[in-house]
């Protein structure tokens, strides 16, 4: 196996959070036994040659336009004052709004481990969320869920969580398992290599490994992209870092935003290559709380208007990412 000097992303052996109330879910990062070469080392990372349960089920879904979302209310409820027998009244009712997050995504939801708490952009839209509801910013009011990305539907639907703010993009296929907000942000997917490898773009990687994470649309991306790249599979966005820093695969390809909290982390990696995808991104919730969509439209038309929007991305997108306007909404229904 051929290793490097470089520091190893520590953040991918993230323990158990402390002195926050977060519950922790998540898949091992061993090595499959079917995954490893006969007398090889088992992979540090957990990276293995993408599987047929590594992708999402094929789509069957007709097209569509994965920005349109539903109508928000004119006016949102007072904060406290949620209409009778809402979501939003459960949720205040039971006294915390349950989200579920990430733990490993530099600028969206990272533990801090000098804190023990969850930090970024997701974490703030979910912060606004519960303001929104209790009128508070009292962090006893959120309870977050830290979650894989391929755990994203599972647990909207087995009702574990309200709410999942997880970098997860609105695709036709998703709107028919969950329903999502309006587009809080944008993104499209790029590649991720060492600095030293020569690499420009996707095209340069062909039959080479190429480390994303399960169940999400960029392993799909990998698939179906004319490059003919080798997708490699791992349960976080950090353990394709140790792949990479480890030279068990040659790139990581994801959305910019991911790959560039990734580079943060290791300065002997680089981002290349112009975006190959356009990726709407949007809260998600059970399909049957399409009033708590409404509401979260809603909320995201006020920050938009009021610039809350715009101050969150600058705090922590407008660096890596360089400006960006509110994504314009679209609705039907």
């Amino acid at each position: 196996m051929h290793r490097r000097s470089r520091r190893i992303a520590t953040t991918a052996f993230a323990v158990v959070l402390a002195a926050t109330p977060v519950a922790c879910s998540g898949g091992s990062s061993r090595v499959p036994a079917d995954a490893a070469t006969p007398g090889a080392e088992p992979l540090i990372s957990g990276a293995h040659p993408a599987r047929p349960e590594d992708y999402p089920k094929p789509s069957v879904a007709p097209p569509c336009d994965p920005r349109e979302s539903l109508t928000p209310p004119a006016t949102l409820p007072a904060p406290g004052r949620m209409p009778a027998g809402s979501t939003m009244d459960a949720i205040h009712r039971r006294g915390h709004l349950i989200v579920g997050v990430d733990q490993n995504t530099r600028f969206f939801g990272e533990l801090d481990r000098r804190t023990g708490l969850i930090k970024g952009f997701d974490i703030e839209m979910a912060k606004a969320l519960a303001r929104a509801i209790f009128g508070d910013t009292d962090d006893a009011r959120i309870r977050y869920k830290v979650i894989t990305q391929a755990q994203r539907p599972e647990v909207l639907r087995s009702g574990e969580v309200d709410v999942v703010i997880d970098t997860m993009t609105i695709t036709c296929e998703r709107r028919r398992e969950v329903a999502f907000s309006s587009d809080y942000y944008t993104d499209g997917q790029r590649v991720l290599v060492r600095t030293d490898s020569g690499v420009e773009g996707l095209p340069d990687l062909r039959g080479k490994r190429v480390c994303t994470v399960r169940g999400t649309t960029s392993i799909v991306f990998l698939r179906d992209d004319p490059a003919g790249v080798l997708p490699y599979a791992v349960e976080n966005w950090t353990d394709c870092l140790v792949a990479l820093q480890q030279g068990e695969v040659d790139a990581v390809s994801t959305t910019s935003a991911l790959l560039r909290g990734l580079q943060a982390q290791d300065s002997d990696t680089k981002v290349v290559g112009p975006a190959f995808s356009d990726e709407p991104h949007g809260m998600a919730f059970p399909l049957p709380h399409q009033d708590f969509v409404r509401f979260a439209n809603g909320l995201l038309e006020r920050m938009k208007r009021d610039g809350s929007w715009q101050r969150l991305y600058d705090t922590w997108l407008g660096g890596p990412l360089g400006p960006q306007p509110p994504p314009r909404a679209s609705y039907a229904g």
